[in-house]
């Protein structure tokens, strides 16, 4: 697998990271099921009539997604407000990955920039890079799209975006996702992409969505990005 990455990080000119998985876990200190239910609560305050299987969703960004799908504008304004707040005071209590912060300092080192292309917002990224005094190594930040949750990946759009404020073609970036979502956006877009599977089941799904190399710690890209001369 080295061998893998050493290649692939010979080919590219910069880094794309997902945020909660390959940075941190946004949600480790406010879980995602007690954002999603509060996020539930705020659609029944709003009137809309909640069906079940929204009412049980772990998922914040999936009641976002389902809102949006389904809801007005407005209350999809509303929920993506909640939802942003609930993200900026979850960015307090997220729990670092494991080489998050070795991935993301080595590669700047070896002369490679680092952007952020997540499904939170934006300022919940900004809010954890400024706290962990990672924004000198970070831009850009690239967020969900305002109360738009089809934009968010799989959609490319994101991740087209940050190859375009990089100033690079899309085959010499590389995403690093954690998600399936992450997988299918970077085959869309255009870029090289590394699964970061955190989870044991994740590995073959990934291998199976198209991602050039899988990986089960973030370890991995460290050491090959340390390795790498100074650029």
């Amino acid at each position: 697998m080295s061998a893998d990455l050493g290649r692939l990080f010979g080919e590219v000119g910069a880094v794309l990271l997902d945020f909660d998985g390959p940075v941190c876990s946004i949600f480790a200190g406010y879980p995602a099921p007690q954002v999603a239910a509060e996020l539930v609560d705020v659609l029944r305050r709003n009137g809309v009539d909640v069906p079940p299987d929204l009412a049980s969703e772990p998922d914040p960004l999936e009641v976002l997604r389902r809102t949006g799908a389904t809801g007005t504008q407005g209350v999809t304004r509303t929920v993506e407000d909640a939802l942003c707040d609930a993200e900026r005071r979850a960015a307090g209590t997220a729990e670092p990955t494991p080489y998050g912060r070795e991935v993301i300092v080595a590669a700047r080192q070896a002369g490679l920039p680092v952007a952020v292309v997540s499904n939170n917002s934006a300022g919940a990224v900004t809010a954890y890079l400024t706290a962990h005094r990672l924004t000198g190594y970070v831009s850009p930040v690239v967020g969900r799209a305002y109360a738009d949750p089809k934009r968010m990946k799989p959609n490319p759009e994101p991740i087209i975006q940050a190859v375009r404020m990089l100033g690079e073609t899309p085959g010499r970036c590389v995403l690093v996702g954690d998600s399936l979502s992450d997988i299918e956006g970077a085959r869309a877009a255009g870029v090289r992409v590394i699964g970061y599977a955190n989870r044991p089941h994740k590995a073959e799904v990934f291998r199976s969505a198209g991602a050039d190399v899988v990986i089960t710690s973030m370890s991995a890209i460290a050491g090959v990005l340390i390795e790498r001369p100074a650029g």
